[in-house]
């Protein structure tokens, strides 16, 4: 079976001397979870009642976690997974508040196959579009989602620039607790609709975190009624390595 992803032209804020500079924005088909996914198969019509079905992904679910868990390397076919240690490890002793346990997953075999015959379709020009492109951490230069606590992160995109009375309004960090903390308006450095620059607060623990900017700013400093944020993953203390195609791994179907 073919897909098709479809996206939408907007203009490359990185490259505002270029007017006819593009990027492409996916146009998103709403969202998935694991009651979705089950109700799904059962309409496939496999024969297999609702309460098999659901048997039988409990138990992948587990049968997959708990072999990450033990250390071991996964490769379902559409995914590879492999447990990675984040933090420092200060003393040889692990510190719960420093040091983490991240599993990375990439795409495996049937997900780059799936990928090589899918179809793009350009939708055509979206105008007034608010999106992250990328991030630079401004100690080490990386742009791979690396961040440093107590240094300045470098946030580039488009319709950006924080602005709005509503107290949604700001840039948070999420961590993978749910933990939120909000940046002071004073630790925004940088505030352009294409770019920010944030002082990160020094307290922050190595680890994952969703960065998400929430204003009301539109083309020609409007203040839209109701706020819109857009959001990107970041890592404190570098980017965990992501267990790419040339790592080892266990043999493809």
């Amino acid at each position: 079976m073919k897909h098709t992803l479809k996206g939408w032209l907007a203009d490359n804020a990185v490259t505002a001397d270029n007017t006819t500079d593009k990027i492409l924005l996916l146009e998103s088909a709403g969202a998935m979870n694991k009651e979705d996914i089950l109700e799904k198969m059962f309409a496939a019509n496999t024969g297999l009642q609702p309460e098999t079905l659901r048997h039988v992904v409990d138990l992948y679910h587990r049968i997959v976690l708990d072999a990450l868990l033990e250390g071991m390397q996964v490769n379902t076919g559409l995914f590879y997974g492999v447990a990675k240690f984040v933090g420092v490890v200060d003393g040889g002793k692990w510190n719960p508040e420093k040091n983490s346990v991240y599993v990375s997953l990439t795409q495996g075999q049937e997900l780059r196959q799936g990928i090589a015959e899918t179809a793009v379709s350009i939708l055509g020009e979206k105008a007034n579009v608010m999106y992250i492109l990328e991030t630079e951490d401004r100690k080490t230069k990386l742009k791979d989602g690396s961040a440093t606590a107590g240094k300045n992160l470098f946030v580039r995109g488009a319709m950006l620039k924080v602005m709005g009375d509503d107290p949604s309004v700001g840039v948070t960090l999420t961590n993978d607790k749910g933990e939120v903390t909000k940046i002071d308006d004073d630790d925004i450095t940088i505030n352009k609709p294409s770019e920010l620059t944030l002082l990160l607060p020094a307290s922050l623990a190595d680890g994952e975190y969703a960065l998400t900017v929430t204003t009301q700013y539109s083309k020609g400093n409007v203040s839209l009624k109701s706020p819109r944020s857009a959001s990107t993953q970041i890592w404190i203390g570098g980017k965990p390595t992501s267990g790419g195609d040339d790592e080892e791994r266990p043999g493809e179907l």
